[in-house]
């Protein structure tokens, strides 16, 4: 008999509801400790410390629904009934740090999984006792048994009757947790937490069709159905290997391995892989995106030492990277999952950093690589762009020589090569650039070929974040407006000396507005007269730019724009008063009051 040594008072009912925030988490706990076990003792082995035969170290989890017990059994380095006094009883004392530290010059301090000492006690979410059956790898070491109920009093006695060394421990289910008797539940959760794990993860068999020698009447060979193992995870999945091992279809591969429901190939990836100033690994895929800004459902997962911890990434990594998928790993990401503390956490921080300026090297590299290919890449990447422009500024600093803008030809220009493209035709008389945009080449087309018909030229900004991509440009580069074809007559969109003179006198206008003005609802349009070339439309409907984008930016979720979301819609209605349709129109309004 003897006594936990608590070194936090009621530390079960922390356990249980604080520790993690979901019980499920038990799991992953308890077979990352028995990949852990056969992690050390592979170590222990390579160091010539452990002269058995290894044997093919694995991990097996076992549900026995009659007898109410899950048991997650290994045949690594085992413990003896010190080192289960040492580990289990004294809790917060971690075996994996103390064997890290212990081997820091002779192995991978990222072999091992655990940190906290704390992972075994989860087992006590969902179980109402849990028995150790022990056997250590040390030679003449006794099998050892022991018992605890959730209370602070265990058990612990030397057996007989296990003879192999390594593991097992026996969870008997809580009557609240009974769900977790289900073999597709636990099925699941290995899925989701234990995927990637280095060491192969066994859960009960599966049947398997192999064709055999003999043949059927067509001549094909006949199936035979065998039981086999049923192994439900990668030990080595594509980002733990190096990226001149992998092809373009391993990529792809691992791709859908993650992700089996997406049947579209991703348009390129990025494969991280950094040992300082921390260890980092991972490879992040760019999905094709829409004009509209769609999280997918298929996050970033986030691993540990290949140990699932999330895919819940907001607020992790910066919201622009939450576009890709792929996977991030890295042994100083915690493995604790309350959101909070992953979001504080300091590590977390600097690798979202960091992962920030790798992937804004690699869309550099493939632009100077090969331009032609990034171009037709752009359409499909230029939402990730630009929301990663507008929320991060070192993102953008590095981005702004990559980033491209495409005119109504289908054209592509670097910031600094659209610049030179328009500046000579397209200054105003302030001494302002003004780069022409659509949002809808075929709803402006007659904007647009108005603006061509002056030598200018109209870049697309069609996506639903271009209103607030539009107000960061134009603080960023100098000297610069944005101006929307349908924000003006064309030849107020962008302001010159010269002007139009007018075949309608002030007077003539004044006859002609409250004729116009009576067939158009006044609350919505605003009359105005303008001299505009006589091949100009006789009257244009115009949205002014201001109020249009505020419009716009509230639609998306501008903060502090609910004012002009409220307000109601306004255009102004612009009569051409040069057009030869309007001067028929004053004659017939002046032959209608004559007859009068």
């Amino acid at each position: 008999m003897g006594t936990i040594k608590v070194q936090t008072e009621n530390i079960f009912p922390i356990i249980k509801k604080f520790l993690y925030s979901d019980n499920e988490i038990f799991l992953r706990e308890l077979v990352s400790n028995a990949v852990d076990a056969s992690q050390k003792l592979k170590a222990l082995s390579s160091m010539g410390e452990f002269k058995g035969t290894l044997g093919s170290l694995r991990v097996e989890v076992i549900v026995d629904k009659a007898a109410g017990t899950i048991t997650i059994k290994d045949n690594g380095i085992g413990m003896t009934s010190e080192e289960i006094e040492k580990y289990i009883t004294q809790i917060a004392f971690s075996g994996a740090e103390e064997f890290v530290n212990k081997y820091k010059d002779k192995v991978d301090k990222n072999v091992v999984i655990g940190h906290f000492g704390l992972g075994f006690y989860s087992a006590f979410m969902v179980a109402k006792k849990v028995e150790i059956f022990s056997l250590s790898y040390k030679e003449n070491a006794k099998a050892i048994r022991w018992e605890c109920d959730g209370s602070p009093e265990y058990q612990m006695e030397d057996i007989a009757t296990k003879t192999e060394r390594g593991t097992d421990i026996v969870l008997h289910i809580a009557d609240d947790c009974l769900e977790y008797l289900e073999t597709t539940k636990i099925e699941g959760l290995l899925k989701k937490y234990c995927k990637f794990l280095p060491v192969e993860i066994k859960f009960g068999t599966r049947k398997e069709f192999i064709p055999t020698e003999e043949k059927d009447k067509d001549g094909k060979a006949v199936q035979k159905e065998i039981e086999t193992d049923n192994i439900i995870n990668n030990p080595t999945p594509a980002w733990t290997k190096k990226p001149a091992e992998l092809t373009d279809e391993d990529y792809k591969s691992f791709y859908h391995e993650l992700y089996p429901m997406q049947f579209e190939e991703p348009l390129f990836n990025i494969h991280l892989n950094v040992d300082y100033p921390f260890n980092l690994t991972g490879i992040l895929y760019f999905p094709r995106l829409s004009n509209k800004l769609e999280m997918p459902k298929d996050r970033i997962q986030l691993y540990s030492n290949q140990v699932f911890v999330t895919d819940n990434v907001e607020n992790i990594v910066p919201d622009f990277l939450t576009l890709l998928r792929g996977v991030i790993d890295s042994p100083d990401i915690p493995l604790n999952v309350s959101r909070s503390y992953l979001q504080a956490d300091s590590n977390v921080k600097k690798i979202s950093s960091h992962i920030t300026k790798k992937v804004a090297d690699k869309l550099e590299e493939l632009f100077k690589k090969d331009r032609a290919d990034f171009e037709k890449k752009w359409d499909d990447i230029k939402v990730f762009v630009q929301y990663g422009m507008m929320s991060d500024e070192k993102f953008f600093e590095k981005a702004k020589n990559f980033a491209l803008f495409k005119n109504t030809e289908g054209k592509y220009f670097t910031f600094e090569e659209y610049e030179n493209h328009v500046k000579g035709n397209q200054t105003d008389t302030d001494k302002r650039i003004i780069y022409l945009y659509t949002t809808n080449v075929s709803e402006q087309h007659a904007y647009i070929d108005a603006a061509k018909s002056r030598g200018y030229d109209v870049i697309l900004m069609e996506t639903m974040i271009d209103a607030h991509y539009i107000n960061q440009l134009e603080s960023k580069l100098k000297d610069t407006s944005f101006v929307r074809v349908d924000s003006d007559t064309v030849d107020k969109l962008i302001k010159k000396d010269e002007k139009q003179p007018s075949k309608l006198s002030e007077e003539q206008n004044k006859k002609l507005q409250p004729v116009i003005e009576g067939v158009v609802p006044k609350e919505q349009f605003m009359v105005v007269f303008e001299s505009l070339s006589e091949k100009d439309a006789p009257m244009l409907i115009t949205r002014p730019e201001f109020m249009r984008r505020m419009k716009d930016m509230n639609a998306l979720g501008g903060g502090g724009m609910n004012f002009y979301g409220k307000l109601a819609e306004m255009y102004n209605l612009v009569v051409n008063s040069n057009h030869p349709l309007i001067s028929r129109l004053l004659s017939e309004t002046n032959a209608d009051k004559s007859r009068l």
